[in-house]
């Protein structure tokens, strides 16, 4: 009995085990029931606004002078004078003297001119009296029947007297010419870059005297690739004259931020084959301030320059940050009900800070800014208004800024 309970007992324990285990599951109270929730991203998100201004393209660039002068002698001699405004960074006046090679020699070679010229004038009445009197001799003696020859006339001698006179007159010419040219000048108002000669130097014809520059007008020299000028109303060649595109131009003078204005007035009309890049020349008037400006800053001859260029109306396109776009050419919104919306769009222009954008977006529409790693559409999201980036910078001068809140 002992041996059949040994071996019955154990089984009936763990069925009976079972059967309590599967008992108490089946009369278990039941949970209640809960919606499953998921928890909302929170993002920031801006307002997508249309542009109403224009397109400010950037370039770089050196000031330049328009007109520079390499100084060279005309006549040889020693030099007796230098002015004091003749060093480099002297300013001087149209016409002034710079210089004087000794003219002594000169004056001389007028004055023999100029008695070489009453010379031949004296000689020339005496022939034209000579041709005369030979005309009335003939009458005289023939009357009106026989026309006198050139020689009885004494054209020949009259005609060679008066080719002395020209050529005497055009000694004197030389002459006065040569003696001007002992006064050293230039016919600009202008700036002394370098002065290679001193007082009491002797110089020969073709002598380099020093360097100079005007003041009234600088350059800039703009590299525009093609998407640039894309963007631009800029003149061509031949046609500067009906074109007047804004240009603001910031740089640093001697420690100070400068801010000058000033226009395109053409472009070069080639393609650099190194570079593939075209250029526009800029013009600003009296840069130095010495012809009636005010320069708070001046702007000095070979200054590093930073370009804004005004250009075509950026209307009807929506302008956002650049960090607002992502990976390509997409953007993240939020939709009325808070959820994710990954839309592509049509990128018109990008710039370091801004992107312009062309469709699939409309004025209104809540831009995330914020950066989602794994970003799935329609993911809930907790959107929370942020302020737009700042703009981008666009050194407009008074008078731009105002004409563009008139176009505005």
């Amino acid at each position: 009995m002992k041996k059949v309970l040994k071996f019955v007992l154990p089984p009936v324990l763990i069925l009976l085990s079972i059967v309590v285990v599967v008992m108490m599951a089946m009369n278990r109270p039941t949970p209640p029931e809960r919606e499953a929730t998921s928890a909302a991203m929170l993002v920031d998100v801006i307002e997508a606004r249309e542009s109403d201004g224009h397109f400010m393209i950037s370039a770089q660039g050196t000031a330049r002078p328009r007109t520079e002068t390499t100084i060279v002698n005309e006549v040889s001699g020693r030099v007796v004078e230098v002015s004091e405004r003749f060093a480099a960074g002297g300013f001087f006046r149209a016409d002034e003297v710079l210089a004087r090679i000794d003219p002594s020699d000169y004056e001389a070679a007028l004055v023999q001119a100029r008695a070489e010229l009453a010379s031949a004038e004296a000689q020339l009445a005496d022939e034209r009296a000579r041709s005369e009197q030979a005309r009335k001799d003939w009458e005289r003696m023939h009357g009106d029947a026989r026309q006198p020859s050139d020689l009885v006339l004494r054209l020949p001698q009259l005609a060679g007297a008066e080719a002395a006179v020209k050529a005497a007159e055009a000694s004197v010419m030389r002459a006065e010419r040569n003696l001007e040219r002992t006064r050293i000048s230039l016919p600009y108002e202008g700036l002394v870059r370098a002065r290679d000669i001193d007082l009491g130097q002797f110089v020969s014809s073709g002598t380099t005297l020093g360097r100079a520059f005007a003041v009234d007008v600088a350059e800039i020299r703009l590299p525009l690739s093609d998407q640039d000028l894309a963007f631009l109303d800029l003149p061509g060649p031949g046609h500067a004259d009906s074109y007047f595109t804004p240009v603001t131009l910031s740089g640093t003078v001697g420690g100070q931020r400068g801010l000058w204005s000033g226009r395109v007035v053409r472009t070069e009309g080639v393609i650099d084959e190194g570079t593939r890049l075209s250029y526009a020349v800029v013009e600003i008037e009296d840069p130095y301030g010495l012809l009636g400006q005010i320069r708070a800053v001046p702007l000095q001859m070979g200054t590093f320059v930073r370009a804004e260029i005004r250009g075509r109306s950026s209307d009807g396109l929506i302008e956002l940050p650049r960090s607002a776009l992502r990976e390509g050419d997409t953007l993240f919104l939020a939709d009325e009900s808070d959820r994710l919306d990954v839309r592509p769009v049509q990128v018109v222009r990008r710039t370091p800070h801004r992107v312009y954008l062309h469709n699939n977006i409309r004025p209104g529409e809540r831009v995330v800014t914020t950066a989602i790693p794994a970003p799935l559409p329609g993911m809930s999201l907790q959107p929370r208004e942020a302020t737009d980036e700042q703009p981008e910078l666009r050194l407009l001068p008074p008078e731009l800024a105002d004409a563009r809140e008139d176009e505005s």
